[in-house]
């Protein structure tokens, strides 16, 4: 191959797609804006800590594999994976006792028999009907472009769209096995790495339950970032040239097809195939002229948005006890929350959160004796917080914590923090309305609904990432990747790809 391809951003969608094309001979060119490559999965120091400052969970390592499997690699060259245990702790509110789930069917069916008499069963029935859907999935839709509504409402789905549920929604899925609220909050809580509520998604993504429930959580030491420099890594060598504090300020369209960017500095790198992993808003609505265009305005403004984040990186002087690596605070309102999110946006007063202490596995990413903490709330994206607003809500938040998750002193026991909330997302990546993650997974906004990988006005010009199909997630993101390279080749399986 001779062709010179552009990849705009440099997040693991972008990462990906370099990888994908360079080792198969194009001239590839990543531009990323910022210092460091990984879009939302960054990383900075300060003060002896070292804080991954996006995605946290390394769930479904099958589809990382298949990834490392396509570069000619295996995962384990390059990420030294922990198996955590517990996989994750659940705290409630106005409840002393917390919940361990261990991704072990044999200890987690016994956890929700004692919390309601009869769910030992009924979760192994879920778990099976959520094998069942990750599978079919995994094998049969995720790996597929989408161009008609036939190409989504095909024979299979027609047939087993029942038994695959995605026709119903989350929520009322969940409530059909179990009745406790407990339970359903730990059945449902996975739908906000999705950036939607279970009131809304799509009940086909129970199949993420499978993900933490059946094949495990893990952690790459040294920090997810390390599985960013593994991408970076791979991409480089095939021989793909990564730029960073190279934002684009065009995408240059000649003849209705592109031919490459202009730098923010004036450059012009030209291309055969520009492919952006930019926010796709941006991408739209910034980087083309009207003409050329496939979603204006407008569109975007009818958009549901994926939550944004009101995120506290701190740093505390002593170790803390209580906490795993992974820990979730449940509101008692859980409807109510979702609402303030997505209908009624405030900042919660009393919110779901979660609590990431990386330092309770990898003491790398600690001065010793000391603990890291990742806090993220998640919000409404769109809000506007003043200074003032972001020092009272960290205190509330703090506050909660201390009582809520028997972390009795931890305000004086932070040593440093920062605060990164909707402004922050807004700046640092282009992020429309400063949402943390993207497109919600609605109805409609899922599959054929979601905006397609191809702009419909500039040939050559192709979409990766979170914007568009799959949609959102770390490894639903190296799916992406895989798709772009499908619709580049005209490539129309199924499945995931064999070979390059």
């Amino acid at each position: 191959m001779n062709k010179r391809v552009v990849v705009i951003g440099a997040g693991i969608g972008g990462l990906g797609t370099a990888g994908l094309f360079a080792k198969k001979g194009y001239e590839v060119t990543v531009l990323e804006k910022n210092e460091n490559l990984g879009g939302r999965a960054n990383v900075f120091e300060a003060e002896g800590y070292r804080f991954d400052m996006g995605p946290s969970w390394y769930l479904a390592p099958d589809l990382f594999e298949h990834y490392f499997q396509l570069m000619g690699e295996r995962v384990e060259d390059h990420l030294d994976l922990i198996r955590l245990s517990p996989s994750y702790r659940i705290f409630f509110h106005n409840e002393s006792e917390s919940l361990d789930i261990h991704s072990d069917i044999g200890r987690d069916s016994a956890t929700f028999e004692r919390i309601e008499p009869g769910a030992a069963e009924k979760l192994r029935a879920y778990l099976k009907q959520s094998e069942y859907q990750y599978k079919v999935a995994t094998q049969h839709f995720m790996y597929k472009n989408y161009d008609t509504i036939f190409d989504f409402f095909n024979r299979r789905v027609m047939t087993e769209g029942q038994k695959l549920s995605v026709f119903s929604k989350m929520h009322s899925f969940v409530s059909r096995f179990f009745r406790s609220r407990k339970l359903q909050q730990v059945m449902e809580y996975t739908m906000v790495f999705l950036g939607t509520s279970p009131y809304e998604a799509p009940a086909l993504y129970n199949l993420m339950s499978h993900m933490d429930f059946n094949q495990g959580v893990f952690y790459p030491r040294g920090g997810f970032y390390e599985l960013i420099k593994a991408l970076a890594h791979l991409a480089e060598k095939n021989g793909a040239r990564l730029m960073t504090n190279s934002p684009v300020a065009e995408i240059l369209v000649e003849n209705g097809a592109a031919s490459g960017v202009r730098l923010a500095s004036g450059e012009v790198i030209a291309a055969d195939i520009v492919i952006s992993n930019a926010d796709l808003w941006f991408t739209e609505t910034q980087l083309l002229g009207d003409k050329w265009r496939s979603y204006k305005q407008r569109y975007w403004d009818r958009r549901v948005m994926a939550p944004s984040a009101f995120i506290m990186y701190l740093g505390i002087k002593e170790k803390l006890r209580g906490l795993t690596h992974h820990n979730l605070l449940f509101s008692d309102d859980w409807r109510l929350n979702f609402d303030q999110i997505y209908k009624d946006p405030c900042l919660p007063p009393e919110p779901s959160l979660y609590v990431c202490a990386p330092s309770v596995t990898d003491s790398e990413v600690a001065p010793e004796g000391r603990e890291n903490l990742f806090v993220l709330v998640p919000i409404a994206s769109g809000l506007e917080i003043t200074e003032d607003e972001k020092e009272a809500y960290s205190e509330k938040v703090l506050r909660l914590i201390e009582r809520e998750m028997g972390l009795t002193g931890l305000r004086e026991k932070v040593e440093y923090k920062r605060i990164y909330t909707v402004s922050d997302f807004a700046a640092d990546h282009n992020a429309f309305r400063g949402t943390a993650l993207g497109l919600a997974h609605t109805m409609r906004q899922t599959a054929i609904f979601r905006p397609k990988n191809q702009s419909k006005k500039v040939k050559g010009l192709y979409f990766v990432g979170a914007g568009t199909n799959p949609g959102i997630g770390t490894q639903i993101c190296l799916i992406s990747a895989e798709l772009v390279f499908k619709r580049v080749h005209g490539i129309k399986t199924a499945g995931p790809l064999e070979a390059l």
